[in-house]
């Protein structure tokens, strides 16, 4: 559970040494937005885009996997953190690889499905951090915070429908576990992977380097 941040005196040394006694939660970050649901809801009432958002909501496999660490949703965007230590108790989904991979894989099914009308495109953005912590302002709930969740809301401003993109830091942790299984750089969606692209975003003080995956 969440460290719980509430404290009514704001200049207290309290909330000082129990901030300085908060961990980081090394893990994936994943930002997923569901493309031209708010056109939709111009075009058509509840009974249509309400419909196709539960099928794509349902469709995202990695939500139904890992249910307890969806953090955030506004509108139909959704923040999901997988810390290290819940990825690796995993039976299947259990390396940054597999994530990867699922992750195209379910955007490829959404795209290729064979009822047209069914589903709605999206798009995600991925960065492994570690600079997060797992703390909550809000009794009873789960959250993260950091410099590193904030950066995975930025590389979301370079995803576009059926696009995927990571960040350079999380392709490293795929490929050490490509490499561990004895596969080559390129292996699954990898093929399709992008150049190295390198971005200036508001408010982060270095360079994020990050990579792109179209899902076709």
């Amino acid at each position: 559970m969440a460290y719980y941040i509430h404290f009514k005196d704001p200049n207290s040394e309290e909330i000082v040494n129990y901030l300085a006694s908060v961990p980081n939660c090394p893990g994936t970050c994943f930002f997923m937005d569901i493309n031209r649901s708010t056109d939709m809801k111009y075009l058509g009432g509840l009974t249509d885009w309400g419909r196709k958002l539960n099928n794509t909501f349902n469709f995202l496999s990695l939500l139904n996997d890992f249910p307890g660490y969806i953090v955030k949703g506004i509108g139909d965007e959704i923040m999901l953190f997988i810390p290290d230590n819940v990825l690796r108790t995993k039976p299947a989904i259990n390396s940054y690889y597999m994530l990867l991979e699922e992750i195209y894989a379910t955007l490829y099914n959404i795209q290729h499905y064979p009822v047209a009308d069914t589903f709605l495109p999206c798009k995600v953005a991925i960065h492994y951090c570690t600079e997060v912590y797992n703390i909550t302002f809000f009794k009873g709930t789960n959250d993260y915070y950091g410099s590193d969740v904030d950066l995975t809301a930025r590389l979301m401003t370079k995803c576009l429908e059926n696009r995927i993109v990571l960040s350079e830091k999380f392709l490293n942790k795929v490929r050490h576990d490509l490499k561990a299984l004895g596969l080559p750089d390129n292996t699954g969606c990898l093929s399709k992977i992008s150049g190295r692209f390198l971005e200036n975003f508001k408010g982060v003080p270095m360079s994020t380097k990050y990579r792109m995956i179209d899902v076709e």
